[in-house]
């Protein structure tokens, strides 16, 4: 075995996944085993960084982590190539089926012109041709990040973003159906703190969560505190996730969230994700809050979430 001498932050940096992600995929998945120092530190070899990197690249593609986390490294790598190759014989044939570059920019085309029914029926193709998760990670996260990017250069107007978050929010509600929780489900409340006005971000955080049998409280946009938690509560919520998108400098939002986190129970967690998270960075770490960068990161803290607590030894 290869000398494994690399800290989970420099792994994270060469991976583009987050050192939670990493330490959910080794110990829930075991994707990889890292060697310990004496003082309990996880290094990583170069080997086990590929095959992290080839995980991620894999799962963005639409396939399940808890599919592909003992694949051997050939089968990997021959998925990444799969992967490639599909996306390289499209953009030589013209006539093939749509792919995700395709539907994408159907789906911005649509918004740009406020057609709803292309929005639709652009996502619906998706739907079907990428499955539901595929759907959710190649489709739709990248086309709220595409409209964020739209609507702050002035494409588009503030009226184009509430029309497609209007369409995508009936069409995620349609198609979380199949996923219909079962009583037993956990809670997850999802919506966006006082002054975050922009949901698109959320409603994906909310069907990414239904697809994984949560049982998901969407609240929409920019509520305070007091009735986040009040929610949670009412609800026995497991955990509250956060959508931060803009502002990206409300002098206001520290305090929502320490007064959040001091309302909340103890045990229920809080997650936070989205554009402008960065730009809040201290105040998340003072509050304890999760943070997520990407789609991956949080259906992987979700699954963690759902693993029963180990009971102390007596």
């Amino acid at each position: 075995m290869a000398e494994a001498h690399q800290a989970i932050k420099v792994v994270a940096r060469r991976t583009g996944l987050s050192a939670h992600v990493i330490r959910i995929w080794e110990k829930r998945y075991g994707a990889v085993e890292p060697e310990r120092t004496v003082t309990n530190r996880r290094l990583y070899s170069d080997e086990q960084i590929e095959r992290l990197s080839l995980l991620r690249e894999i799962t963005q593609n639409g396939h399940s982590i808890g599919h592909v986390a003992k694949l051997p490294a050939e089968r990997l790598r021959e998925l990444a190539k799969e992967s490639h190759g599909t996306n390289s014989r499209a953009s030589r044939a013209p006539t093939a089926a749509p792919t995700t570059p395709t539907f994408l920019d159907e789906c911005v085309v649509a918004v740009k012109s406020l057609e709803g029914r292309a929005l639709d029926d652009a996502l619906k193709r998706a739907a079907t041709e990428l499955g539901a998760h595929g759907l959710l990670q190649r489709v739709v996260a990248p086309l709220a990040q595409s409209i964020g990017e739209l609507w702050r250069d002035g494409t588009i107007t503030a009226a184009h973003e509430h029309f497609a978050t209007a369409v995508i929010r009936i069409f995620l509600g349609h198609a979380a159906k199949p996923f219909v929780s079962t009583d037993s489900a956990p809670v997850l409340v999802v919506t966006t703190p006082a002054g975050q006005i922009h949901e698109l971000g959320a409603l994906l955080v909310g069907a990414a969560a239904a697809n994984l049998g949560w049982h998901v409280t969407y609240l929409g946009a920019s509520l305070p505190a007091a009735e986040i938690a009040g929610a949670a509560r009412q609800n026995r919520a497991r955990a509250v996730a956060l959508s931060l998108v803009y502002p990206e400098d409300d002098p206001r939002l520290e305090g929502e969230l320490t007064r959040l986190r001091e309302l909340l129970p103890t045990e229920v967690a809080l997650l936070v994700g989205g554009r402008a998270m960065p730009a809040y960075r201290d105040a998340l770490e003072k509050t304890g809050a999760t943070q997520l960068t990407d789609l991956a990161d949080l259906c992987a803290t979700l699954d963690d979430l759902r693993k029963p607590a180990k009971k102390p030894r007596r």
